[in-house]
């Protein structure tokens, strides 16, 4: 069927939006709940992966002699094949079925995690984990549009908070599950616990997932638009992850950034005359939906930046081992394992608008408490801290996944999964790579003066730049045989000029979030969630 949807500002859009009949249920088939159930087991597989494998990474690199730039590709090539595909992801599941995709997905990233764990040099885990980003990306739009469909619009936003809540908990137990199993057993066990996790996910998706397709669902793949918005995808996201080693003025960077500008400028102009777009233009004529995806990126950003820097003060400066960093780490995910599904109540209750700007508010407050802390600060205070930016971004997570998912045409909800999943590739790669340019920026402002004022001996200029770059992760740049007095002076300086530069850091990202607090206040309730017929708003 097809609907006139009245865009804000007065123009109307021809969408089709509601669904042909759903399947009927038979039994526990169908059921949303249990297809929350099975859904949330995919996602806390990818979910968990994202975190636990940054803690094997030094096991790796010494089981396999990698380099440093290999180990990096590890990390690299994941985030690379899961951003690239995410979006052409959501469009097959629109497509052949987010069933078909989902099941898929799991499938393939559970049989590329026990190829990564019979690895028996760097290259193939390289290969297998750029496996597994496609088949993550394959995986994440898939379970949101089923979520988008299975429940009605009373009860999304409450699937969407559990949904955020099992996210919080995987990646609250990454750290710890990894640092247990690469101390207990081996590296390899931090991939082949993905196994038996993914079996069961298969197992309840064969059972109780149901198929849902719109019925105007897209018949055609846009061929140009998956390569253009891909080709921009990877340059955008590859200058990003390399602007730190080559520097944001190099030619490299300024050549992949103006690539990626070129590809989605060409994107754009292509989606306007093709018959069946990858991403339909208009949209983004819905100001929700854009304020949404502004949004995610935003949060991301703020979050992810910021997170970056904290690993590094808790196991460097503060010399925690990655369990108990991930543990002190606890304040922060269980606030969002706690606030996600309290957040899904209140968003149905009263709209995400008050929610997602009184998240943003918290989430920046915690950004520029944190901002506050020191070498010396206690748990009790970096808990608080914690605690508040989780309990900020629950009504985030949720919110804007609601506003994208909500607000796009039933049978664009893949695309529209793919694009906040996208959002918030993107937003962390930003976060990361322009905080980690502030907080180089910084230490190498204040480092020479913090190591005269102390006393220590003058640096040549490549003791200098290599002092810095160990800084910049708090690593201390002591002497091999360095008095203990001298070693205790060298840290000093290392950490107070480390915590300035992340200080730098978490007060820009406090300043992103307050702008986000404002683009939360364009959002409104997905309408074209409803069940009802008629026109609706967008």
């Amino acid at each position: 069927m097809t609907s006139q949807i009245t865009v804000d500002g007065g123009d109307a859009l021809s969408l089709t939006k509601e669904p042909g009949p759903a399947p009927a249920r038979t039994g526990l088939r169908g059921h949303p709940w249990l297809t929350l159930f099975a859904v949330a087991i995919g996602v806390m597989m990818v979910t968990l992966d994202g975190t636990i494998v940054a803690v094997a990474n030094p096991a790796i690199q010494k089981d396999l002699g990698a380099s440093l730039a290999d180990v990096q590709w590890i990390t690299n090539g994941y985030l690379l094949a899961l951003a690239v595909s995410l979006i052409t992801a959501g469009k097959l599941g629109d497509r052949f079925g987010h069933r078909q995709t989902f099941l898929i997905g799991i499938a393939g990233f559970a049989v590329s995690s026990a190829a990564i764990g019979l690895s028996g040099g760097v290259e193939l885990v390289i290969g297998f984990r750029v496996a597994q980003g496609v088949f993550g990306a394959l995986l994440m739009p898939a379970a949101l549009g089923l979520l988008r469909a299975t429940f009605p619009a009373e009860k999304l936003n409450m699937a969407i908070g559990i949904w955020g809540m099992v996210i919080g908990a995987s990646t609250a137990a990454g750290p710890i599950v990894g640092g247990l199993l690469v101390e207990n057993v081996s590296w390899q066990s931090v991939f082949f616990i993905n196994v038996p996790v993914g079996i069961v996910a298969l197992a309840f998706g064969l059972f109780i997932l149901v198929d849902h397709r719109a019925e105007n669902a897209p018949r055609s793949f846009d061929v140009p638009g998956i390569l253009l918005l891909s080709a921009g995808m990877f340059s955008l996201i590859w200058a990003l992850i390399k602007a730190s080693e080559w520097g944001w003025g190099d030619t490299k960077t300024l050549a992949f950034l103006g690539g990626s500008l070129v590809c989605f400028v060409a994107f754009a102009l292509w989606e306007n005359f093709v018959s069946e777009p990858l991403i339909p233009l208009g949209m983004f004529r819905s100001l929700p939906l854009s304020a949404g995806t502004v949004l995610m990126v935003l949060m991301a950003f703020a979050f992810m930046g910021g997170l970056f820097f904290v690993t590094f003060y808790l196991q460097n400066v503060h010399g925690m081992s990655p369990v108990d960093s991930g543990l002190h780490l606890l304040p922060l995910t269980g606030m969002m394992i706690v606030g996600s599904p309290l957040a899904g109540l209140a968003i149905t209750k009263v709209g995400p608008r008050l929610p997602l700007v009184a998240g943003m508010v918290a989430t920046a407050a915690a950004c520029f408490g944190m901002s506050q802390l020191t070498p010396g600060t206690s748990t009790l205070t970096m808990s608080f801290w914690f605690a508040l930016m989780g309990l900020g971004l629950a009504p985030v997570m949720v919110g804007a996944t609601e506003v994208i998912v909500g607000n796009a045409p039933l049978e664009l909800s893949g695309v529209a999964g793919g694009l906040q999943q996208a959002a918030m590739q993107v937003g962390g790669s930003l976060g990361t790579a322009v905080l980690g340019a502030v907080m180089a920026s910084k230490v190498g402002s204040v480092f020479e003066d913090n190591w005269a004022g102390a006393g220590l001996p003058p640096l040549t200029p490549e003791q200098a730049d290599l002092a810095e770059k160990g800084i910049q992760v708090g690593i201390a740049p002591i002497p091999p045989g360095a008095p203990e007095q001298l070693a205790a002076t060298i840290t000093g300086v290392a950490h107070d000029t480390f915590v300035s530069g992340m200080s730098t850091a978490f007060t820009v990202a406090g300043v992103v979030a307050v702008f986000a607090a404002v683009v939360a206040g364009f959002t409104k309730r997905g309408e074209n969630a409803a069940a009802g017929a008629g026109a609706a708003h967008i």
